[in-house]
């Protein structure tokens, strides 16, 4: 998952240093030019910038339920420990970063959130550069134990735990009291600041500003931004992690109600009519949740008072496509919530475990035009939602124009749908562990169509 940078900025004296949440990012990246190149301090930010910049992925597979279908690199990627949400905050001295880092900790209250200060990682000084600490530059790169720094961020993303160091301050670095404590004249600190503390900030903290996400004016005494970023960490905590890799995958959050619901559609004691009521409960709640991520018109009526009511309009556009035969129970909930919306179908065949032949499309001549509601109650390898997904494209449907609704989906699927399309929207009631070796979602609900429906006997034998 990216590293989110926020930048804590106030105009005041400032120098290079950051603090992380739970990461910290002042590092320096020594990389050899090539021969007769050149590389100033704003080019090598931007490079590091743009390297840490990708997605990085993590495993939510338990243990002892590994496919037969994974590879021996695909079980390793589920097998591998989480990473944690890492938030970079950088910016200049006594801009607030600090104190930032505490409210937010403070308000979230979760002992999931850590914070990890590049102060602990100042190496210690020779006994040269003691003699001459008032000429040491302690705001470039060089001053940090970096190599430390990246063993213990290293450790901490593996999940293991890590001593921070504590340093002696006295010895091994200035103090940040040190204008009243050492007696230096108003001159001194100038003459430092323009001598190591603003260029430091000018060549590896204002370049990596435009990569910022967000970016703070006034620091710890910002409370909007603070309660705000508050609210978004509580949320990324809440959420599931496959949500925090992909950004199109959507669960409907979760209430005692969803939960309930589950419980009884779940039950292999349930009969068919409950099966059938609750889950067309919860099918309406996805189909809601999924009609959200339409665009939408701005739109004034008024009202039977007279008064003028700034609104919405509804997307004109629109179709479900159900994935023959278990999509069907769906296409009854999408009805009750878009009146008189055409609905398409597509019919895949199953051919062993691995084959999907389609055999069977109807879809709406002008499907392409329209933004798709793709309908099947249960994502399980995902080989299925990605034929169908393929014939919409195929028909002219812009792949941010798909929704794909289901009840229950297995990481699996949604790893093999998500990335192949990262720009279809996944919406899901619920995120099950994982898929058997007979490709049963588990802990999962059966086969959803014969449940539904009623034609098959769903009950699996109890071994004794």
């Amino acid at each position: 998952m990216r590293c989110c940078l926020w930048y804590i900025y106030a105009c005041r004296l400032q120098n290079h240093k950051l603090c992380f949440l739970f990461l910290h990012q002042n590092t320096k990246i020594k990389t050899k030019p090539k021969s007769g190149e050149t590389r100033n301090p704003s080019s090598t930010m931007d490079h590091v910038m743009r390297a840490t910049s990708g997605a990085h992925f993590s495993g939510l597979r338990p243990d002892g339920i590994v496919s037969s279908q994974l590879t021996v690199p695909q079980a390793a990627e589920y097998n591998a420990p989480k990473q944690p949400f890492v938030i970079g905050v950088s910016g200049g001295t006594a801009s607030g970063k600090t104190t930032v880092c505490g409210k937010i900790i403070h308000q979230l209250h979760d002992h999931r959130v850590v914070l990890v200060n590049q102060d602990s990682f100042y190496r210690g000084l020779t006994d040269e550069e003691v003699k001459l600490v008032h000429k040491f530059n302690f705001d470039h790169p060089d001053a940090f134990d970096t190599e430390q720094m990246l063993e213990c961020i290293c450790k901490l993303k593996s999940g293991q735990s890590v001593h921070l160091p504590i340093y002696d301050f006295k010895q091994h670095r200035r103090r940040s009291d040190s204008f009243r404590q050492r007696g230096r004249t108003l001159q001194s600190v100038l003459e430092q600041y323009a001598k190591f503390v603003k260029p430091a900030f000018d060549d590896f903290i204002l370049p990596s500003k435009k990569y910022a996400d967000v970016i703070i004016p006034r620091g710890g005494e910002n409370h909007v931004a603070i309660d705000l970023i508050v609210q978004h960490i509580g949320t990324k905590l809440g959420q599931h992690n496959l949500c925090k890799i992909y950004p199109n995958l959507n669960v409907i959050q979760s209430t005692f109600q969803i939960r309930g619901m589950h419980t009884l559609i779940r039950d292999r004691d349930t009969n068919k009519n409950d099966f059938a009521f609750y889950s067309d409960r919860l099918i309406r709640l996805v189909v809601e949740h999924g009609l959200g991520y339409l665009p939408f018109t701005e739109k004034q009526v008024i009202t039977p008072t007279g008064s003028v009511y700034a609104g919405v309009d509804f997307c004109k556009k629109l179709c479900g496509v159900s994935i023959v035969r278990s999509g069907e129970s769906m296409e009854n909930a999408l009805r009750a919530c878009c009146k008189g919306i055409r609905i398409g179908k597509i019919l895949i065949h199953r051919e062993g475990d691995k084959g999907k032949q389609l055999i069977y499309e109807k879809l709406p001549i002008d499907i392409s035009q329209r933004h798709v509601l793709l309908l099947d109650p249960v994502l399980a390898t995902g080989y299925s939602a990605k034929q169908a997904i393929q014939l919409l494209l195929e028909k002219g449907v812009p792949e941010s124009q798909i929704i794909f609704l289901n009840l229950v989906s297995a990481p699996e699927g949604i790893h093999c749908v998500c990335r192949q399309f990262p720009s279809v929207k996944i919406v899901t009631s619920e995120i099950d562990v994982a898929l058997n070796e007979e490709l049963r979602v588990i802990p999962g609900l059966g086969e959803f169509g014969d449940r539904y429906f009623g034609t098959d006997n769903y009950s699996l034998p109890i071994e004794d």
